[in-house]
């Protein structure tokens, strides 16, 4: 008998950790969750110890982002599996997802099964992207657009820029991402310099309009 799939849950949410734990244990019995942590420097120190065969990572989290810890994840042991979780359904975060070395893609929106399937994929050395992202990246290459703004952004400039979509004021996003206030601004005003806006709402117009956030 085959041993079972050995996975870490990175989510700063604890809800959403335990659910899918829930889930996954109602689901199946060959996957095993050996560790949950709920930042991406926790999941780099857990992942010396518990091992994992395949990481659940969550992109938008306090501190490290989920891009960052892949990168780290991936340098500690090159045959762990990274499966990215999110609501980010821009074409944008899984292509850097896929060159940082992840194998594979799928949204919050997904069921647990969509989530197992993907889960036996990639541990089977395969890679996974949700549909909906799959047809979008199809269509992008096929149609030859040109590449968007947002290419441009680091990782950083991207979370910033999420939150403030959101409405979040500079100190929260400073509390959440580990930044000073200053640092938020810095950001911000380099982000409105990239992308040729002059305010909040102009910048989250235009992240509408490239599908980089959702108007849900």
């Amino acid at each position: 008998m085959s041993r079972g799939i050995r996975l870490m849950i990175v989510d700063d949410l604890k809800f959403i950790r335990q659910g899918t734990i829930a889930l996954l244990k109602s689901e199946t019995s060959d996957i095993e969750v050996v560790g949950e942590a709920e930042s991406g420097e926790d999941a780099v120190r857990l992942a010396r110890e518990c091992q994992p065969d395949v990481v659940l990572m969550d992109l938008q989290m306090p501190g490290m982002g989920g891009m960052e810890a892949t990168r780290k994840l991936i340098r500690i042991n090159p045959e762990m599996k990274i499966l990215a979780l999110t609501v980010c359904q821009s074409d944008i975060f899984p292509t850097r997802l896929l060159e940082e070395g992840a194998s594979g893609y799928i949204t919050k929106d997904c069921d647990i099964k969509e989530v197992v399937r993907a889960i036996r994929e990639v541990f089977a050395g395969k890679r996974y992207i949700s549909p909906s992202i799959a047809q979008n990246l199809a269509l992008r290459r096929y149609a030859g657009k040109d590449a968007t703004p947002f290419d441009s952004l680091s990782e950083r400039e991207l979370q910033v820029m999420i939150m403030i979509t959101k409405g979040e004021k500079p100190q929260l996003i400073a509390d959440t991402l580990h930044l000073s206030p200053k640092t938020v601004n810095t950001y911000r005003y380099r982000l409105f310099e990239k992308l040729g806006v002059k305010s909040d709402v102009e910048l989250t117009l235009l992240a509408l309009r490239q599908g980089i956030v959702d108007g849900g």
